[in-house]
């Protein structure tokens, strides 16, 4: 059964670590995964967080920590000296232990890395500190299992036993020949049903996918997600085994790149969280508020062209809020099939022509309908015919215009490279209530003046 965490159950707990009695946090504990347990942590003050941690075995405590956000991570790791967290990153995975180290002051994490009794968890760790965090070469795990090309299935089995005490999930074991060249997997079905004597060459299958190692985090998940892969080996230039990324490493950066992008969508310009500074949230929050701000101004001086319209037809002022709603609307629908397009298949941007006809053509139906009902509504409520004509045209004219915008603006930006994302927040809705704006009052001055 999945662990649920109450209050009731925060106050037993918050009541045991007060008085310091390990045996009564243990058996609350006890049966709880790790991952339930990191978001215990965020209910907890950082004084009761280092109690627990401290009260759990060293192993679990580190797989806890590993589970956490990086600003609580850090709140309870300055309770601790660089030994203690270099004991507990024996037990995290490198990549993990890498993040760890990074979000670390650069001293504290030297010392950390020093106090590594392992040599070779060590190594593993200065090597994946040259890479980006965001690539393959940052994304991978060192641990893996491998067997040379060479070898009997007798020697490849005690070389897993060997191998797997430092792995924790076994996916695949990959096949290498004598230079650390990736060659293939073996199956471990093959492995276990073949004989002894037999060699590794006989059976493996060389049929791998596998990635570089400066490859980008989004062309990782791509690869995974086309073959339904749940691990994939990372290579350099030359062919040669680096490591493997899991897919749950690659679930964590998509999940990452999915809140930055629906932040930047909502006009938050950093990666905000609800648990940041005041001071945080309000730079992320205030550049767009001022773009719509300011588009907001201009759209009062749009109104403020056409104010002898809206005194020969007071009731004009009536569907001003209708225009600018169905803009953005449409706006941001039609920008967010783009962006999600873009992310999903990056050959997108080659086949702009026929999807924007597509897109034209739903937007020149959407336009028809939307246009009609209005028709149809300001005509059963006995508005002038004028009046209805006018607002229906030009809504109309601002749902293909919007959807237009909405189109082309993302194509736009990731032909120069800028994250599209940015195009789907107010930036798209302001431009579209600015056309909107002008739409409706050139279609009105039109037709009152002829």
């Amino acid at each position: 059964m999945a662990f649920e965490l109450t209050e009731e159950f925060i106050q037993v707990l918050q009541q045991h670590l007060t008085l310091a009695d390990s045996e009564a946090v243990l058996e609350l504990v006890e049966e709880i995964p790790e991952q339930d347990l990191s978001t215990i942590l965020y209910e907890l003050e950082t004084e009761e967080s280092v109690v627990l941690l401290n009260i759990l075995s060293t192993e679990r405590s580190a797989q806890v920590i590993s589970e956490l956000d990086t600003d609580i991570r850090l709140r309870i790791l300055k309770n601790y000296s660089p030994e203690k967290i270099a004991a507990f990153i024996e037990y995290i995975d490198s990549d993990d232990a890498v993040d760890i180290i990074n979000e670390l002051s650069i001293q504290t994490g030297e010392e950390v890395i020093a106090f590594i009794r392992n040599p070779e968890k060590a190594d593993h760790i200065i090597d994946l500190l040259h890479y980006d965090e965001d690539c393959a070469g940052g994304l991978m795990a060192k641990e893996l299992i491998k067997a040379n090309l060479n070898w009997t299935i007798d020697r490849c089995i005690e070389e897993i036993r060997a191998q797997s005490k430092n792995v924790d999930k076994v996916f695949s074991v990959y096949v290498v020949d004598d230079n650390m060249r990736l060659l293939g997997l073996l199956s471990l079905k093959k492995l276990l049903l073949s004989d002894e004597h037999a060699i590794v060459a006989d059976i493996f299958d060389p049929m791998v996918k596998s990635i570089e190692s400066y490859r980008s985090g989004t062309e990782v998940a791509d690869l995974m997600r086309k073959y339904d892969l749940e691990t994939v080996p990372v290579v350099n230039i030359q062919g040669k085994l680096l490591g493997r990324i899991t897919i749950d490493d690659v679930i964590d950066l998509i999940t990452e790149q999915a809140d930055l992008e629906r932040q930047m969508m909502a006009g938050i310009s950093n990666d905000a969280e609800e648990d940041d500074s005041v001071w945080l949230l309000s730079k992320s929050r205030l550049p767009w508020l001022i773009v719509g701000m300011i588009g907001g101004i201009l759209g009062a001086q749009f109104i403020g062209l056409f104010e002898n319209v809206i005194h020969q037809v007071t009731a004009m002022a009536f569907f001003i809020p209708l225009i600018t709603a169905t803009g953005g609307n449409v706006g941001i629908q039609s920008s967010s099939m783009i962006v999600q397009s873009l992310a999903r298949d990056s050959t997108y941007i080659g086949m702009e022509l026929d999807r924007f006809l597509k897109g034209f053509i739903v937007s020149l139906i959407n336009g028809v309908a939307i246009s009609t009902l209005v028709f149809i509504f300001n005509i059963v409520l006995k508005q002038e015919l004028d009046l209805a004509i006018t607002v229906s045209i030009a809504l109309f004219c601002v749902v293909l215009v919007s959807s237009f915008m909405g189109t082309i603006t993302p194509l736009i930006l990731f032909r120069f490279g800028v994250n599209p994302a940015l195009a789907s927040g107010p930036f798209i809705t302001t431009a579209n209530d600015l056309l909107g704006l002008g739409i409706y009052f050139s279609v009105a001055h039109l037709l009152y003046t002829f």
